[in-house]
Order: C-alpha cells, then structure tokens, then sequence
C-alpha cells in the first residue's frame, strides 16, 4: 500500500516537472502575432502619413505656381510702363525687372535702356558735350533702406527728435518697398552743369520719361523737387503729362475716372 502510494507521487511529481518543461508556444505565438500587428499598424500609418504629406506638398507647390501664373499674368496685362509706385502704392508683389548695366555700371530695367541712352546722347549738347551720368538707377530693398536710414540719420544730427527726423526723411527718401527705383523705371541724372535739368524738364518727355518730382506738385506725389529724377511712362503717357503739366498721379487717376 504504501508502496502504490509512493509510486503515485512519484509519478505526480514527474508529470508536473514534464509540464514545467513543455516551452509555453501558444504564449510566444501570441506575442508574435501582436509584435507583427504593431509593426504592421506602425508601417501602415507612416506611409499614410508620407502620403499626406507629400500630397500635401504637392496641393501648396501648385497653389504657390498657379499664384505665381497670376501674378505674371496680371503684370503681363498691366501697363507696366505705368505701374505707381509712391508713399502709398507699395511695389507689386514677385515684381523682378530684367535688368541691363548702363554707363556707369547703374542698372535699369532693359526695356529703358534704349530710350534712355538715346536720351542721354541727345543731352550732351546741353552738358557740355559730356555724357550725363546715372548715378542711381535700380536698387535693392536693402540699399534703399540703407538711404532711408542715412537720411534719418542726418536730419538726427542737425538736432531734430528721431520721430521729426523720420518724417523729414520721407520728403527726400521713399521707404523702402515703397521707391520707383524697386523696379527699374525711374533714374536719377548728374551732369556738368545745372543747364542739364533745364534741357531734361523740356525734352525727356520725348523719349518716354517724365520729370517726376516738380516743385508745384509736391503735395500729391509727397516728394520734395528732385530735378535730377526722372521716370519713364512711355512716350505716349509722357507727351500727355508734359502738355498738361500734371504729374503721374494726376494722369493716373484720370485714367481710371474714364474706365
């Protein structure tokens, strides 16, 4: 009896160390199964998230193109010959001239250029047969704000508030983004003699510019006389604002009361 009895528990005993030692396969089989689902759900939702992105990208790189296409439409439309820029009239938006050197190494938009050198040719009888220089023809943001902030800086030293110089300053210098020299129509002219802007206020008009500062008209365009500044428009624009003695505001706004 006794001996049944311990061949009983013997047999127990090895029958639990037999289980022991059966490796759990359905637990590592499960654990599989979840790692695999992870990295499935893992790989599924990053390339989801690529996909969005980049169709993402792709919505912006044509919204940024097809807006770029209008706005060189429009600029290709306009007159751009008659583009205002002023105190109040910012450049155009992506507004980029093609640009050629002139003598001198200033740089104007190369649809000026012709009209301009003939223009300049022409002068020399009244420059004692030199050539007039241009001494400021296109500028960047930068350089316009560079003499924006000299000027500030000289009313600032003849004693005036930094807010007083500042209101000076824009009678003399457009603030930058706001300068017909942004856009490479507009030039200003040194010579040998005074006589020069005298021969230009009463010719340039011929050639498609216009005397764009004058004296009298100093509270429309917000500009102080410049003499040596001028500004192309087209000979047809430029004939009309000469007879008239208007400025490019004045024939601005006349044009648009008649559309």
């Amino acid at each position: 009896m006794n001996e049944n009895m311990k061949t009983d528990s013997k047999r127990k005993q090895n029958i639990r160390r037999q289980q022991r030692r059966i490796f759990p396969w359905k637990l590592v089989v499960i654990m599989m199964l979840l790692i695999v689902v992870c990295v499935a759900t893992i790989i599924l939702f990053t390339g989801t998230r690529t996909k969005m992105e980049v169709t993402s990208n792709h919505i912006q790189s044509v919204q940024e193109t097809e807006s770029q296409a209008i706005d060189e439409s429009t600029m290709n439309s306009m007159d751009w010959n008659l583009v205002l820029v002023n105190n109040e009239n910012a450049i155009p938006d992506n507004y980029e001239p093609k640009l050629v050197e002139v003598s001198g190494g200033e740089k104007v938009d190369e649809r000026i250029y012709e009209p301009l050198m003939e223009m300049l040719e022409d002068a020399k009888k009244a420059n004692w047969d030199q050539l007039p220089m241009v001494v400021s023809g296109y500028r960047t943001q930068e350089k316009q704000k560079k003499i924006m902030d000299d000027k500030i800086a000289e009313f600032r030293r003849e004693g005036n508030s930094k807010s007083e110089a500042e209101e000076l300053a824009k009678k003399w210098v457009a603030k930058p983004g706001y300068s017909e020299h942004q856009i490479g129509l507009a030039v200003d002219i040194n010579g040998a003699t005074y006589d020069l802007y005298f021969w230009l206020q009463e010719n340039c008009y011929k050639y498609g510019f216009i005397f764009r500062y004058p004296g009298d008209k100093t509270d429309i365009t917000g500009v102080k006389e410049e003499v040596w500044h001028y500004r192309y428009v087209g000979v047809e624009a430029a004939t009309e604002i000469h007879e008239r003695g208007i400025c490019l505001e004045e024939y601005l706004e006349e044009k648009r009361m008649k559309q």
